[in-house]
């Protein structure tokens, strides 16, 4: 991805709204920088030299026509007890989205520059208020999409994840202090350890870092959320069954097969998981131009869906091209349902499928509880579990060990020291840029421009 804003300016004073747009009853505007107190003296009606650090004081913001534009609250927080880790001042202003540009408008008149996207965080990375894990944390915490995904974020801001790169680190770097001294003093003899211990060390750092680097398939569900995809031929009851667990009408439901001729999508929480539901076309032989390109979409989201509801008659049994579709289907990702159970019929669903009537609400928590052994086959992670839910993190993590396994093969096919020191360094070089140590400033770029502006 290309990133083209510009480059963060450390020494200038910045400003930004640090609530969410829209009507309010307060909103917050943010100014950092080290001259937050006096752009905000110019405009404020109150002696903010005067005040104590970390309280909040009632006044006016004033125009340069010494205009009052709004009463408010004003909190100062000076340096380094702040956020950002540099002088910074709050002002609450009324919450309506008028209101609120104005006072920004005067605030940057009197002085500060309007703060590029996720430049507070930045500031507090740079100032050592938090590591970079942290500061992404920050940003996960703020677009969480569910309660797992929000508590898994909070583990990473209170540094869970940074404390175990940090003891791989630690790990790592005795060891490399071993395979040091073994270069530079060769005839000395020097035996800080033997080397089945240090191969016993690197082999154990190594399986624990394997075990955080398999937490992603947990962590991306956790942070991205999955799709759920809903196939069947045409008057299965898919729409219906697509309303029944948004429980709203979303899907135009009617006895015409064909209705629907397009994937329609809609956002569920479920098994406090964030899922994209897609509905799509009935798959069937036809020659209709329309709903021939709606089949078309509908197998392209099968194929690109983490998880998958073929949705089979219970009514009628199985027809030929249910047949077809039970091929085409991936069984590890699959859930057979068999929907309108609440209509006359001889057919009795087989062990291993789910019988429902989406219609009436039958069999929907069965339903759900097989989506969720479905995705947590080993059970969902606990609550203490630290997770890697950042691909970034995960890249740097697998990078590591990789060079980690050089040097474990290399000591045990007795590699000269000097290449094994070497790929030690690389493997806790890309530990480090887990936690932000010597970090491109084009990395940085990338990682907090993602961040909303205020943030």
């Amino acid at each position: 991805m290309h990133f083209t804003h510009k480059p963060y300016q450390k020494e200038e004073t910045i400003a930004a709204v640090a609530t969410p747009p829209g009507e309010g009853g307060v909103a917050i505007i943010r100014i950092s920088g080290k001259e937050a107190v006096s752009v905000a003296e110019k405009i404020y009606t109150g002696p903010i030299r005067s005040y104590k650090s970390h309280t909040a004081h009632c006044g006016n913001i004033v125009d340069k026509e010494g205009h009052v534009v709004d009463e408010v609250l004003l909190l100062p927080m000076l340096a380094p007890r702040s956020y950002t880790g540099e002088d910074t001042v709050e002002i609450h202003c009324h919450g309506g989205s008028l209101i609120t540009r104005h006072v920004l408008d005067v605030v940057i008149a009197a002085g500060a520059r309007a703060a590029l996207p996720g430049e507070f965080t930045f500031r507090a990375y740079m100032h050592g208020k938090l590591d970079l894990v942290q500061a992404e944390a920050v940003q996960s915490l703020i677009g969480a999409k569910n309660e797992m995904a929000l508590q898994e974020a909070n583990h990473q801001l209170q540094g869970a994840l940074s404390k175990k790169i940090t003891t791989f680190q630690k790990e790592l770097i005795d060891i490399a202090a071993i395979l040091d001294a073994w270069v530079d003093f060769p005839e000395e003899g020097l035996e800080f350890a033997s080397l089945e211990e240090i191969l016993e060390s690197l082999g154990k750092v190594d399986k624990l870092m394997e075990e955080l680097s398999r937490t992603f398939y947990e962590g991306k569900i956790l942070n991205e959320g999955l799709s759920l995809c809903l196939v069947g031929t045409p008057n299965v009851g898919k729409s219906s069954l697509m309303n029944a667990l948004l429980g709203k009408e979303r899907a135009i439901v009617t006895d015409v097969p064909g209705t629907t001729r397009d994937v329609l999508e809609g956002e569920l929480r479920l098994g406090g998981l964030h899922f994209n539901l897609l509905d799509t076309a009935g798959i069937r032989e036809t020659d209709e131009t329309v709903e021939k390109e709606g089949i078309r979409r509908s197998k392209k989201a099968l194929e690109a869906a983490d998880l998958v509801l073929l949705v089979l008659d219970a009514s009628r049994g199985l027809v030929p091209e249910d047949e077809q579709l039970l091929k085409l289907v991936n069984e590890e990702k699959t859930i057979v349902v068999w929907n309108k159970i609440d209509l006359p019929s001889q057919h009795i669903p087989p062990t291993g499928s789910i019988a429902i009537s989406a219609k009436e609400g039958k069999g929907l928590s069965s339903l759900r509880s097989a989506i969720d052994q479905m995705i947590w086959k080993k059970g969902p992670p606990s609550k203490e579990e630290v997770l890697i839910t950042n691909a970034r993190h995960k890249e740097a993590l697998d990078a590591a060990r990789l060079s980690l396994t050089k040097v474990i093969e290399g000591l045990k096919t007795d590699v000269s020291p000097e290449f094994l020191t070497a790929d030690l360094r690389q493997a806790l070089t890309e530990l480090g840029l887990i936690i932000g140590m010597d970090i491109t400033e084009d990395i940085l770029t990338a990682i907090f421009s993602k961040f909303c502006v205020g943030k």
